[in-house]
């Protein structure tokens, strides 16, 4: 999904709105006029005299008027063609939203990716620091190899991580680009201290209850059963007779005819006002075949809408269970950085005084990276939580971008 595609998609609205003028345009007057010229030549023997040649020139014209009087398939398919609008409309109103959060979802990733990255190159240079001190205690008789080699082999792993998190970063930036069409250099990041927004109603039910009959898919689902009926009332109309007014004025010239030995032109001027009654009788059963099929799409469609209401209502729980769980991870991670941190500080301490080693430390500052990339992560997660539960119950709009928005700190990593 990206730009391209939800322009794609605006086309095939604006197409899809052309769908009742047509339906309606079989209750409307049509006006023809047709004109005509010919000539006829030939050898011709009247009486058994010798063949002689002709040559015989007809013209016309004629200004042809119809008005529908009664067509209820043409009604049935205007009330279909309304139906299809808003099944389109619908399918468009889907293809943003889905846009909205794979743009987010995409967002979020780099975000993601860049703290990830950021985190693994403080890591590296903790750890390589923390091996300079190894190194240094060692050669003055403080610490054994064993500080130095463990360090080191931190260091090791930790650049490792710093490489595997850059390469991620460049992957969700590619897709983010991909996205948007254009290459996005680093974005700013989410506040450390800002609060993410809260679930308005808070209770779960109100969300099922809105997921159940407002989100798109269920939209979807109804406005195609819509349309199903619509294709069995025409259908069932194929079989009502249909009542035209016609009217029509023309005109003909012709010069003789070539049956006859005489030339005698003729011209003519005529109208002609009058009704046409058209009833069905039999199609080769074709009509009550086309019904049958609209009758068994339309059970089709009857069980394709419970199956987007049940779709709709597990996703609203499980975004709703998103934004609670990852609240509440949010809150606990955030108490786990700080007691990271200072866990770590006390490691330092100690280990400078002598009641902590080496390892304790570097154990120290691994969990204080990951806590810390773990916090940032549970956050971006919650907020696309958040957007999912919008989206399920067909409420997510720009201003929900904006409102994750007015969370980024200015400036890049």
């Amino acid at each position: 999904m990206c730009w391209a595609d939800y322009r794609g998609a605006g086309h095939a609205l604006k197409a899809a709105r052309e769908k009742v003028p047509q339906a309606r345009a079989g209750l409307l007057p049509s006006l023809s006029l047709v004109g005509a010229s010919s000539r006829q030549t030939g050898q011709v023997s009247f009486s058994e005299a010798p063949y002689a040649d002709r040559d015989v020139r007809n013209r016309s014209w004629n200004l042809q008027l119809t008005q529908p009087l009664w067509r209820a398939a043409s009604w049935a398919a205007l009330d279909q063609a309304g139906q299809q609008e808003l099944l389109a409309e619908a399918q468009f109103r889907q293809i943003e939203q889905e846009l909205i959060l794979r743009t987010a979802q995409a967002y979020l990733d780099v975000l993601v990716a860049q703290e990830a990255e950021r985190v693994a190159s403080r890591q590296t240079a903790a750890v390589g620091q923390q091996l300079g001190l190894a190194r240094r205690n060692f050669e003055v008789g403080t610490g054994t190899v064993t500080d130095v080699h463990e360090a080191q082999s931190r260091l090791d792993l930790a650049s490792a991580q710093a490489v595997a998190a850059d390469s991620e970063l460049q992957n969700k930036q590619a897709e983010l680009e991909r996205i948007l069409g254009e290459p996005q250099s680093s974005l700013p990041r989410l506040r450390e201290g800002s609060r993410l927004p809260g679930i308005e109603p808070a209770g779960l039910q109100p969300w099922l209850d809105s997921a159940r009959e407002q989100s798109i898919p269920v939209r979807i689902a109804q406005s195609t059963l819509d349309v199903a009926d619509g294709e069995i009332a025409k259908s069932r109309a194929a079989h009502s007779p249909s009542l035209d007014l016609t009217a029509g004025y023309g005109s003909t010239f012709t010069s003789g005819s070539i049956s006859s030995p005489a030339d005698i032109p003729v011209r003519a001027r005529s109208g002609q006002v009058g009704v046409t009654l058209t009833i069905p009788i039999y199609a080769g059963g074709g009509v009550q075949a086309r019904l049958r099929e609209a009758l068994a799409l339309k059970d089709k469609a009857g069980e394709d809408l419970e199956a987007a209401r049940r779709q709709a209502v597990a996703q609203a729980r499980q975004a709703y269970t998103g934004v609670v769980n990852g609240g509440a991870q949010v809150i606990a991670l955030a108490s786990a950085v700080a007691s990271s941190k200072s866990a770590l500080d006390a490691n330092k301490i100690g280990f400078r005084i002598g009641t902590r080693i080496n390892v304790d430390v570097l154990n120290a500052e691994q969990q204080l990276y990951a806590a810390q990339r773990d916090w940032y992560k549970a956050r971006a997660e919650t907020l696309m939580q958040g957007l999912r539960l919008k989206a399920a119950n067909a409420t997510l709009a720009e201003a929900d971008l904006k409102t994750i928005d007015d969370l980024l700190e200015p400036g890049s990593l």
